[in-house]
């Protein structure tokens, strides 16, 4: 049987179980930093990124956003990302992928510090999942899970579909 969940006011009780939380980290050192790169003109990512460094500062983190025209390269991006890596007010990278063509993904993700790989697209990080010791998880999926889990919906034993790119 079919049933909808409904995202949004789950959506509402995690960024209200995080606010708090927040607010205590940052009158213990400083708020959580998050940078969220963003490497041309799509506007499917231009949306989502707004999207994440406006929640991020809904919630009293400190936000930014770095834009890069389509015509960046992988050099310019990865300047970028080593000066994100060594500043103390930046807990997390995101990079939105896809990257344009031209620029080597690859490298782009190892340039990340594993501890700032908001993704957990790092192959350490990954290396971590596999052998199920603590690592950041991608979005996508570890939404999909809370969801799941905050809805009472048991998935061991389950067979399950994914959908979509």
């Amino acid at each position: 049987m079919a049933r909808i969940l409904d995202g949004k006011a789950i959506q509402q009780q995690i960024l209200d179980e995080l606010k708090p939380r927040i607010a205590r980290l940052a009158a213990a050192r400083r708020p959580p930093g998050l940078v969220a790169v963003l490497v041309g003109d799509n506007p499917a990512s231009q949306l989502y990124v707004s999207s994440k460094v406006r929640t991020c500062r809904e919630l009293g983190m400190h936000s930014e956003e770095l834009r890069l025209p389509e015509s960046a390269t992988t050099e310019e991006l990865l300047q970028h990302i080593e000066r994100f890596n060594q500043r103390e007010d930046i807990d997390g990278i995101l990079v939105q992928m896809p990257l344009p063509k031209h620029i080597d993904s690859r490298r782009v993700l190892l340039a990340i510090r594993p501890d700032k790989d908001v993704d957990g697209f790092h192959p350490f990080n990954v290396g971590q999942l596999v052998a199920n010791a603590p690592a950041p998880r991608a979005c996508t999926p570890a939404g999909v899970m809370e969801l799941l889990r905050r809805s009472g919906i048991e998935v061991a034993g389950a067979e399950a579909v994914v959908v979509g790119r």
